[in-house]
């Protein structure tokens, strides 16, 4: 057996959250170019996040657009 733990299984759930909301709040207060990236980083994100929202909205799925509907044989 393996005992040793996986790599990033150390942050999990709500103290991953707060742990990465605590290294942006650092990295915003302290290192002002970084205010920039993430604000830009956000805007592309949420671009992204809305463009595929309206995509898969107006063009979703056909039942016959899927191939492998039972990929592991199971009934």
């Amino acid at each position: 057996m393996n005992a040793e733990p996986q790599a990033g299984s150390y942050f999990r759930g709500v103290t991953g959250l707060i742990a990465v909301l605590a290294v942006i709040a650092i990295l915003v207060l302290w290192l002002p170019a970084y205010r920039w990236f993430l604000l830009i980083s956000a805007g592309i994100g949420i671009l992204v996040a809305g463009a595929l929202y309206l995509w898969h909205r107006f063009n979703p799925l056909k039942e016959e657009d899927v191939d492998n509907k039972r990929p592991l044989g199971l009934e």
